[in-house]
């Protein structure tokens, strides 16, 4: 019986997130530790993202990637979902639930992300911009309204529907994003439930292997 092949994912030689877990190969490596596979990382440059044969993974020339056997992909939605398909632990086993965290998965990355995405951009790129200080109330309203729909959905709960899935791991992984800006502390439900995510063992470990490319020092534990 042949063994099962270690997967190979890409991260960011220096990232710009300075070892904070947000850039995307973060919830490539949360999913894979959530489901036990062990996995290599091979590390690129800026520039080697944008060299032909990173681009033959990625043709965006972007990260992460995932390459298994003879199975290349990119955009880490569908590598969580190419992970969470592949092993137990991240989605249901009822028909009607997995289609639900599936729902989750892409709602994270289709409806929530944008507009917080849009607040990065318009603090890092148009900050020194005429029209900033306008624009920034405006993407900060729209963040506000898919919070306020988020947090009336998740109510008390835990998790969005019913046990922790890929679909929470994805949308725990978006949210983080916005917790130095202070927004999330106005949904106290939706602060908790990403603290909840961070506190599972499996993000820990594989915060502590993230950070650890930034601080050249190995991961404890």
């Amino acid at each position: 019986m042949a063994l099962p092949m270690t997967p190979t994912i890409t991260a960011f030689e220096r990232s710009p997130d300075r070892g904070r877990g947000l850039a995307r190969d973060m919830r490539v490596r949360w999913a894979l530790e959530e489901v036990g596979q062990p996995y290599e990382v091979r590390l690129v440059s800026f520039g080697a993202m944008k060299e032909p044969a990173h681009r033959a993974l990625h043709p965006f020339g972007q990260i992460p990637t995932y390459e298994e056997g003879d199975l290349a992909l990119f955009e880490s939605g569908a590598i969580v979902f190419h992970i969470a398909e592949r092993h137990a632990g991240l989605l249901p086993e009822d028909a009607n639930a997995r289609a639900r965290a599936i729902t989750w998965l892409f709602a994270a990355l289709n409806t929530v992300e944008p507009p917080i995405l849009d607040l990065t951009i318009a603090k890092f790129l148009e900050g020194d911009k005429p029209w900033y200080e306008q624009r920034l109330p405006v993407v900060k309203d729209r963040i506000r309204d898919r919070l306020g729909e988020l947090s009336g959905r998740l109510g008390d709960a835990d998790w969005l529907d019913g046990a922790f899935s890929a679909g929470d791991l994805m949308m725990v992984a978006v949210l983080l994003r916005l917790k130095a800006s202070g927004m999330l502390d106005e949904y106290p439900n939706l602060s908790a439930y990403v603290a909840r995510g961070e506190a599972r063992a499996a993000y820990k470990r594989a915060f502590d292997a993230q950070l650890a490319v930034f601080t050249g020092k190995p991961p404890t534990g």
